[in-house]
């Protein structure tokens, strides 16, 4: 019966992957389209706006205790766990590509295959990857940081290390699950996360009175409660058709999907890492302690955001790998500019609003009056920040659910660090303009000339003709040895 049951809620999933536009309105059609990719960015904003959430609170109780401790917290959130999250979550994105047109293809078994095979590389990348938190401070030191931040960031970094090795099974996890469009289950234990991680922190840092360590710690204990929620469903029969148990095949074509990964990881890593790069060069100015206060907290408004446009990632690199997968060339085309025109539409919205409250926005992080100006000035760089987000990221949505993550990499790496890096150093340094300038370098020339060469890739794209490549690619895949 239960058996049953699932077959019958695959094919209900399956109804909403498969299209049939040839006869339908534009009007009627831009509906259906809606409807099947606000199916997974619905919950998808709720659960990435509570995982963000995490650190928001984190960070707010850090802004609390004093300047000094929420610099530290912010270089260890932005910096040391931003590179390590930035590599380790483009890395589990290969099985967006590979879950995504496996469950269009309706090769169901292989989504448990893929998942565990990405538990194995992520876990051993996080070995590798250790001494980023074990040595933070030396490492931040060498890279131009003040010692007192660098040295209260290193101890943060340290409690943090259960915080890395959740990553390794949660990203995978939640890939694994809206692949196949399990979303609510994603958005309910991310709730569940949110709660425990709000009562944590106020008995660690109120109650008991642990200060900016404690504040750190309380993130291990909301990440861990993502992973025991999906995995806990996963094996309790929630995935019966997808997920059948562990398997020896995890071991097996494991350098093939360590190269892919790798192509993942370096293609969104890069992106991530941009950010953590204008954080650190502003670490290098004069007054750096108010500097990068400010500019945390508008990368922490700028992030929280960025979780709708990165709902709309997930949502289409779903849509666009289903579709490609059920050989639908057509639909995939339809899905991306439906959900390109609707996150522009958010993201105009909240560019005016921030316009329009640019003075009240760091209120939340910090009562300083020196910080509170510094954000204000920022306020019109974060406004058009956000306005270019809203495209950005769905854009590289539809690049991994068409499994291009390598092509895209080599784009990021000469927008971002040939021009963009660059016209930051050159307006923050040379034109004396600071952290202004550093950031509006970085942004209208990396990620404006990104989204441009991106916009341009995806409308002269042949769907038809990658989606021969989806089929190839799924049958490749599914007998790897």
């Amino acid at each position: 019966m239960p058996g049953a049951l699932e077959e019958a809620k695959v094919s209900l999933l399956e109804d909403l992957v498969q299209d049939d536009h040839q006869d339908q309105k534009l009007s009627r059609r831009v509906w259906i389209e809606s409807k099947k990719l606000w199916h997974i960015v619905g919950p998808a904003i709720f659960s990435r706006i509570a995982s963000y959430s995490m650190l928001v609170i984190t960070q707010a109780f850090a802004g609390h205790l004093g300047d000094l401790e929420l610099a530290a917290i912010s270089i260890a959130n932005n910096v040391i766990v931003g590179l390590d999250f930035g590599l380790l979550l483009g890395m589990a994105s290969a099985l967006e590509t590979l879950c995504g047109q496996a469950f269009g293809a309706k090769k169901y078994y292989m989504l448990g295959v893929y998942m565990q095979r990405s538990w194995i590389v992520l876990f051993i990348c996080c070995v590798l990857l250790l001494p980023l938190y074990l040595f933070a401070s030396p490492l931040l030191k060498l890279l131009g940081q003040p010692d007192d931040i660098a040295e209260l960031s290193g101890r943060v970094a340290v409690y943090m290390i259960p915080l890395h090795f959740s990553f390794a099974f949660q990203f995978p996890l939640q890939r694994f699950l809206q692949s196949q469009l399990k979303n609510m289950v994603i958005a309910w234990v991310s709730l569940v996360a949110l709660l425990v991680h709000v009562f944590v922190s106020w008995l660690f840092v109120y109650s008991l009175q642990w200060g900016v360590t404690g504040t750190a710690m309380t993130l291990n204990f909301s990440w861990w409660v993502l992973v025991i929620g999906h995995l806990g469903y996963t094996l309790c029969g929630g995935c019966p058709l997808t997920w059948t148990g562990f398997s020896i095949e995890a071991f097996s074509g494991l350098w093939e999907f360590t190269k892919l990964s790798a192509a993942s990881g370096l293609m969104l890593c890069l992106e991530n890492w941009y950010y953590r790069i204008l954080i650190l060069m502003t670490g290098n100015l004069q007054n750096a302690e108010i500097a990068l206060d400010a500019l945390s907290i508008c990368m922490t408004i700028n992030g929280w955001e960025l979780m709708i446009p990165f709902a709309f990632f997930a949502g289409i690199g779903v849509r666009v790998a289903n579709e490609l997968g059920a050989g639908n060339g057509k639909g995939a085309k339809f899905a991306t500019t439906v959900a390109v025109m609707t996150s522009l539409t958010i993201g105009v919205f909240f560019w005016l609003l921030i316009l329009g409250f640019n003075d009240q926005l760091a209120w939340i992080f910090s009562s300083s009056d020196a910080v509170l100006q510094a954000v204000n000035r920022l306020s019109i760089l974060l406004a058009f920040t956000v306005l270019l987000n809203s495209v950005q990221p769905v854009l590289s949505g539809v690049a991994v659910g068409s499994g291009w993550q390598k092509y895209v990499a080599y784009i990021n790496l000469g927008c971002y660090y040939l021009l963009g890096v660059p016209l930051g150093f050159l307006m923050g340094w040379v034109f004396n303009l600071g952290v202004m300038g550093i950031w509006a370098g970085m942004i209208f020339g990396g990620t404006a000339m990104q989204t441009l060469i991106l916009a341009i890739v995806t409308v002269r794209c042949d769907w038809d003709k990658e989606a021969e490549k989806a089929n190839l690619h799924v049958n490749k895949w599914s007998e790897v040895k």
